[in-house]
């Protein structure tokens, strides 16, 4: 991300940044901008009224109208990282849960997955080296998972974790890019209810991918 550049403190800047509404109102106002206009035709004016702030603030929190950007990506985006490094994944039966995780960032953004898609893939916007950097930490962080899967006697012992980052990005995005097409041929919405019974149904798929047969402590306890 581009350094910040510290102007002198303006007047209506909070001095906590853990609690700042200027600062979440001006992510959120980036994130309805960004997510719904080319990046170019985005002025940090239109964002600071959406956000019913000072432009200035933009320079004092996040440096540009770049560093804004990257900041909304990293925002939408850690939630998911982060959860890389707690027990959610400790079983095969956690892909699941972290596949619902994953549809429910992406329902409340929508256009999220398509400028994913712009930025790498099409090399459109700015931030590339930037996204990539995020999704790099999330395969370390995924293949260190699949490591613990299988030292637990969980996962097979030759499994690509490659592969299986693979298969869950094309089970996590895929439905979410296509989602409008997908809607029209099926006749019914993709709402939160046909996602939580997706993200099960997928999970099913990577547990039994994963699985070597043998039973997790917590499923057993299902069983």
């Amino acid at each position: 991300m581009n350094a910040k550049t510290h102007a002198p403190k303006p007047a209506e800047a909070p001095g906590a940044e853990a609690d700042n509404p200027v600062r979440e109102r001006l992510l959120s106002a980036a994130k309805t901008c960004f997510l719904t206009e080319d990046y170019h035709q985005v002025s940090t004016r239109k964002i600071a009224e959406l956000a019913q702030a000072n432009v200035s603030m933009i320079r004092y929190y996040f440096g540009s109208k770049e560093g804004l950007y990257e900041e909304m990506i990293r925002a939408t985006l850690n939630p998911l990282l982060e959860v890389l490094d707690q027990d959610l994944l400790a079983t095969p039966e956690g892909f699941g849960a972290f596949l619902k995780l994953y549809y429910d960032t992406m329902l409340r953004a929508p256009e999220f997955p398509r400028l994913i898609l712009r930025v790498l893939a099409l090399r459109q916007g700015p931030g590339r080296r930037f996204v990539q950097q995020l999704l790099e930490r999330g395969r370390q962080r995924g293949a260190q998972r699949v490591q613990g899967l299988k030292q637990q006697g969980l996962a097979l012992s030759d499994l690509d974790p490659d592969l299986v980052r693979m298969a869950f990005v094309s089970l996590a995005m895929t439905p979410l890019l296509l989602r409008e097409l997908f809607e029209e041929q099926m006749e019914r919405p993709m709402d939160a209810a046909f996602l939580d019974a997706l993200a099960a149904f997928n999970g099913r798929l990577l547990s039994a991918g994963l699985s070597t047969g043998r039973l997790s402590p917590a499923a057993k306890g299902q069983v």
